[in-house]
């Protein structure tokens, strides 16, 4: 009878963590080459034989640091929101030495950096929606940072006001990989335009 134990529909399965830093790199290589394939095929079409492939990593490798699709989806999903939130604790700790100018121009900057990454996370949302990561999750988590880097901007604007322009702003976000890869395109400096906007906005609220 073998001894190993059988896991319960209801136990969660987690990833396993590399000990070593061939291990790590290894897993670094395999969630971007995630990220590109569910980018491509969407998280149905995408297959654990096609991620190992593009990643140069042995199928059985693949599940034994990733056991089931489901869990590597997630995996990526949690390393989104760790860099996410990276970034958010950057600018939170100058805060308050930003003119509103400045915080516009790194919550751009912060769009469009981890813009691949938002990609293939929202992809993920969509498809894991029982999942631990849910667009209300990823967008309440957004708008609170943003809402508490404001006050920290501005320690007069009242917190009400402050989650109205942080709601906004998150808007704007949203809208910067249309306008990447409009300007990507046309030439048209779109981008630009919608850092004037910004800055324009702060700079009202900081009135």
């Amino acid at each position: 009878m073998s001894s190993q134990k059988a896991i319960s529909p209801e136990a969660p399965v987690e990833p396993v963590a590399p000990k070593r830093q061939r291990g790590r790199l290894r897993v670094a290589a395999i969630l971007a080459a995630a990220s590109d394939t569910f980018q491509d095929k969407g998280f149905d079409g995408a297959t654990m034989t096609e991620i190992a492939a593009r990643s140069g990593t042995a199928i059985g490798s693949l599940y034994r640091f990733f056991p089931t699709k489901d869990v590597l989806a997630d995996a990526l999903l949690g390393a989104y929101f760790g860099r996410l939130n990276e970034r958010l604790d950057h600018i939170a700790a100058q805060a308050r030495q930003m003119e509103p100018g400045a915080l516009a121009d790194a919550l751009v900057d912060m769009a469009l950096d981890l813009l691949a990454e938002r990609a293939a996370a929202l992809i993920l949302v969509e498809a894991r929606r029982n999942g631990p990561y849910r667009r209300g999750t990823l967008r309440n988590f957004m708008r609170g940072r943003i809402c508490d880097i404001l006050r920290e901007v501005m320690p007069g604007l009242p917190p009400a006001r402050a989650a109205t322009v942080a709601t906004l702003l998150l808007h704007l976000l949203k809208t910067v990989p249309a306008l990447a890869e409009e300007e990507r395109t046309t030439g048209a400096p779109v981008l630009a335009e919608l850092r004037r906007t910004a800055r324009l906005y702060i700079g009202d609220a900081a009135r």
